[in-house]
């Protein structure tokens, strides 16, 4: 069972986290983002919901949401803005650049294997459950 957290506005980012995942809360919150970023419907100047928001809406420690939140800044995709809040930058659009060029060469190597596209997703979706 997924558990969202988001604020009122056309300019923030939803941040989903699994509960029963062993993946670390922290990480999961910052997987969000980046996976927001790489599809799209999140990109340079949206703003993150407040780390005290998303800490509320989702039951978890604040600290949690601020080491992802530091992940996230570490990689160079947010800015954060102390007393405010968090602003996704243009190096987010490099993300989606490098995640686009992973999945051609995917593609590319699933035809030279002769996959079919049911198999090339199907073998997509056993690495995303990994």
């Amino acid at each position: 069972m997924a558990a969202q957290a988001t604020t009122a506005g056309d300019d923030t980012v939803l941040i989903t986290i699994d509960p029963s995942s062993a993946r670390p809360l922290a990480d999961q919150v910052a997987d969000s983002v980046r996976a927001a970023l790489a599809c799209g419907t999140a990109a340079p100047g949206d703003r993150l919901p407040s780390a005290r928001t998303v800490a509320a809406a989702l039951g978890i420690n604040l600290h949690t949401v601020l080491r992802g939140y530091q992940q996230l800044r570490d990689e160079g995709l947010i800015e954060l803005r102390r007393g405010r809040t968090a602003v996704i930058t243009g190096a987010a659009d490099q993300l989606r650049l490098r995640l686009s060029a992973a999945a051609e060469e995917f593609v590319r190597a699933a035809r030279r294997t002769g996959a079919s596209d049911e198999e090339a997703l199907a073998a997509v979706h056993r690495s995303l459950r990994r």
